[in-house]
């Protein structure tokens, strides 16, 4: 009999029907399992135990940043079809040879193709029963069902309910990259299969590098999950990983479970084994329980919940370790180091920290919002940290905001208090403690183009309070509490023109405060008692201009033999405020601000309202850009300074100092340079400085380079230095000199070396440090990072994480991925993206 295509619809006699191609996706056999590369399977397997109750290999993000949106799984896209009701659709038939019945049974040699709907198989030989629509196939079969391909040795199935099996087989799914082989697979339905004694990898080829062995697999393509019985991961032929039963996501996504468990040691608590449970509640929330036992103090437990909606995302996060083994001599400990400690911030047997993060909309213009943070003594951050963000972390903020934003302006309403985490550490200045806001409120309204003015309202109410002044004689720079409105009206009339502006303005600072227990510090203040419950009120009303104007010159030029487009744009900035004496009025909030290109087109020389400096300056400054047609600006030259007709005499004016009248003469700034851009485009240049021309010295300098020719591989450069007297202040009266360089780069073939230094070039000694490798393979990546953070001003601590990412799998070992983006500017991960919460975990 030639080769025909037959179509038959079971019970019914045969009808002439199309020809349907069958599938031409190859199969694959895996091998046997081969010799592996011992070492980096030895450090893996030490860091994994056997033996575990069950394992889900999910997926998860771990930095504590807010959720972010969805992000696709990496690996092959999902192609399979939508599934549909086959049992109407006719069943194709087509071989070289056909005998049998046409009505009950057909048997069928030689290039046997057989269709129904989204299921094809094809072999050498079959006997097709029509009355039951059951297929039997022998030698070189394949079957291609909704895009997930099996070949084997003997195929039986029912075409209706999909159920049926296939001898020797290898299987390669159409969602992610897994793939395998096994003794036999067990058809369920058209999603679910049972793989018996077989493997799964998302290696390519026959010979994967890492494969999951397992007695029997359940694998379910309409849940996207595999569940592994009995299994075994194989890595380079060693065995890392094994449990009674895995779960594992096919194509990458997030699933519920036990994670692989992490470990660690510190000098500050010993080995630490954690083994988190992560419940994927839905696509866009989760929960992540892990108990963490920390050998030398005990069982730290944590619960990290994300969320997230339209209107709405958040993250809570909760640690708790009962009966710290360690807490009581550390207590002992800073005791003897510092007396003066008060016995509610020492640890105590119980160690807690919590951080609650959450943003809404509630509809009608209005928002919430609150940050809280709390840790239960003062040494948790150096205890219990993993981070230098966290290690320094002094002051804890618990802040709630509401706000709300319509016709009639923007209003937010604010709550906030600190906690101050004190450092002891000997020469170490104590923090001091912000005043708490309880609470602020202010208010901010625009009016823009009335008849070519702007308009604006500003106005706030703050009531400050510092538990630390309770009961205690009120000064300057602690006057315990208070409230004090602010209002500051505005208009201006700017006159914008492409090649020039001119904007004149004018602005009144009006203020008002009602102070309790406060000494004005032109009384003496030794031997002063403030009477419980007085209070003195005063208020300061201060008019400002400002004119601010600038021209814009353009000419056609050259640079790097590159067509671009030459700017020039001079600009000058004057201001006059009157002196007003503010020697006497409290420091809530306010400082000197910092100068820079930014600062010196501002009216105001201190941040906050306690202070309103006195003016009658003027601001020059002159920008030259270098901008090629694309938009990119290649190169950025810039000069400024601030001339004074009249000496400012407003400061902040410690205690410790004489009022305003002692400021010594000056009658000009410092002058302020920059240039950078992107000269070519692989590499970038930025640098300012701050000059002194009366000391004829730099008080401040940062110079930075990054060279990134190509994806994964990066340069970066810096060096900083500050004279300030704001750095002395920080830095225990030192200057602050540093050269700071990090890299990201290939060293040979899958080989990347990352690595940042931070050199303390006064004190001769690494502030910060950072060195490891990278291996990237077609299927797995490996990671070992070593990291040394400093935890306080005389002590620091060193971490080394080793990570196994086996791709479409899990990852095993510590996660260095935080380290790494924090450390070096411009890092990229070397593997893809394949998490939902793309935040510190790819």
């Amino acid at each position: 009999m030639t080769r025909s295509p037959i179509a038959l619809s079971s019970p019914l006699p045969l009808s002439p029907s199309s020809q349907r191609s069958p599938s031409s996706i190859p199969s694959i056999q895996l091998p046997r399992i081969r010799r592996l590369a011992w070492l980096i399977s030895v450090i893996v397997s030490t860091a994994i135990p056997f033996g575990m109750p069950s394992v889900a290999l999910a997926q998860l993000a771990q930095d504590p940043s807010l959720p972010v949106l969805p992000v696709a799984p990496s690996g092959t896209p999902a192609i399979k079809s939508p599934r549909v009701d086959e049992s109407t659709l006719p069943t194709t038939v087509q071989a070289e040879q056909m005998t049998g019945r046409p009505d009950r049974i057909l048997h069928l040699d030689n290039d046997v193709d057989i269709t129904r709907g989204q299921t094809n198989v094809t072999s050498n030989t079959a006997t097709y029963q029509i009355i039951d629509n059951e297929v039997e196939a022998h030698g070189c079969v394949k079957m291609n069902r909704y895009g997930d391909v099996y070949t084997g040795d003997d195929l039986k199935l029912n075409m209706d309910t999909n159920k049926g099996f296939l001898n020797n087989a290898t299987y390669k799914l159409a969602v992610g990259d897994g793939h395998g082989d096994a003794e036999r697979v067990d058809f369920e339905d058209s999603d679910q299969a049972k793989v018996i004694v077989g493997t799964y990898t998302t290696c390519p080829g026959t010979k994967p590098d890492w494969y999951l062995k397992a007695k029997t697999f359940d694998i379910d393509t309409g849940l996207n999950e595999g569940v592994a019985n009995s299994g075994i991961v194989y890595f380079k032929g060693v065995p890392i990983l094994g449990a009674p039963v895995m779960s594992f996501p096919l194509s990458g996504e997030r699933e519920s479970g036990v994670l692989p468990p992490t470990y660690g040691s510190t000098n500050k608590g010993g080995l630490e084994i954690a083994i988190p449970y992560y419940f994927n509640i839905a696509p866009n929330r989760d929960l992540t329980i892990t108990p963490n036992l920390i050998t030398q103090r005990g069982l730290q437990l944590s619960a990290e919940a994300r969320y997230m909606g339209t209107d709405y995302s958040g993250l809570t996060r909760i640690e708790f370790l009962p009966d710290d083994r360690l807490a009581a001599q550390e207590a002992a400990d800073l005791k003897a180091l510092n007396p003066a400690i008060p016995d509610n911030q020492l640890p105590k047997s119980d160690r807690y920290s919590f951080q609650s993060v959450q943003a809404m909309k509630l509809g009608s213009g209005f928002g919430l919002a609150w940050n809280v943070n709390y840790a239960s003594d003062i040494s948790y951050p150096d205890d219990f940290s993993r981070s230098i963000t966290q290690s320094s972390q002094r002051l804890l903020n618990r802040e709630l905001d509401l706000t709300y934003g319509g016709t009639y302006g923007s209003v937010t309403a604010l709550a906030s208090r600190y906690q101050v985490l004190q450092d002891y550490d000997a020469g170490q200045a104590l923090i001091s403690r912000p005043y708490d806001r309880l609470p602020q409120i202010t208010y901010n309204k625009g009016w823009q183009d009335v008849d070519g003015f702007d308009f604006n309202l500003n106005g706030q109410y703050t009531k400050f309070r510092n538990s630390e002044y309770d009961g205690k004689a009120a000064t300057l720079t602690n006057p315990g509490g208070g409230e004090r409105v602010y209002i500051n009206p505005q208009v201006s009339y700017p006159i914008i023109a492409p090649d020039y502006f001119l904007t004149p303005k004018l602005q009144v600072d009006a203020t008002s405060y009602n102070l309790t227990n406060f000494v004005p510090i032109t009384q003496p203040v030794t031997g002063v008692t403030a009477i419980p419950g007085t209070a003195q009120s005063f208020s300061r009303v201060l008019p400002t201009f400002s004119l601010d104007g600038g021209l814009i010159f353009e000419r056609d030029a050259t640079l790097f033999g590159n067509a671009v487009t030459q700017t020039l744009e001079p600009r000058m900035f004057y201001v006059r405020t009157p002196y007003h004496d503010q020697s006497n009025y409290p420091v809530f909030d306010s400082g000197l601000a910092d100068f820079n290109f930014a600062q010196i087109f501002t009216e105001n020389s201190f941040s906050g309202h306690d202070r309103i400096s006195d003016a009658n300056q003027l601001t020059s400054a002159i920008t030259s850009r270098f901008i090629q047609a694309n938009g990119i600006e290649r190169l950025r030259l810039a000069i400024g300074q601030r001339f004074y007709f009249s000496q400012p005499l407003v400061s902040l004016n410690p205690p410790t100092t004489t009022p305003d009248t002692a400021t010594t003469p000056i009658s000009r700034s410092d002058l302020l340079l920059a240039a950078g851009g992107q000269i070519t485009p692989t590499l970038g240049l930025d640098s300012n400085i701050q000059y002194s021309q009366s000391d004829n010295q730099v008080q401040r300098a940062n110079y930075s380079m990054r060279w990134q020719p190509a994806p994964k591989e990066v340069i970066n450069l810096a060096y900083r230095l500050d004279r300030t007297a704001n750095a002395l202040a920080l830095n225990n009266n030192e200057i602050l000199k540093q050269v700071d360089l990090s890299a990201q780069w290939p060293i040979y073939k899958r080989w990347y070396g990352v690595g940042r230094i931070n050199y303390d070039l006064i004190n001769r000694q690494i502030a910060e440090g950072l060195i490891g490798l990278e291996y990237k393979a077609d299927c797995w990546v490996f990671r070992i990072v070593a990291q040394r953070i400093p935890t306080s001003t005389l002590q620091a601590t060193s971490a080394i994480f080793f990570q196994l990412e086996l791709n479409g799998l899990s990852k095993l070992g510590p996660n260095p991925m935080q380290a790494l983006r924090s450390s070096i500017p411009g890092y990229q991960n070397v593997n893809s993206p394949d998490t939902m919460f793309n935040n510190g975990n790819n």
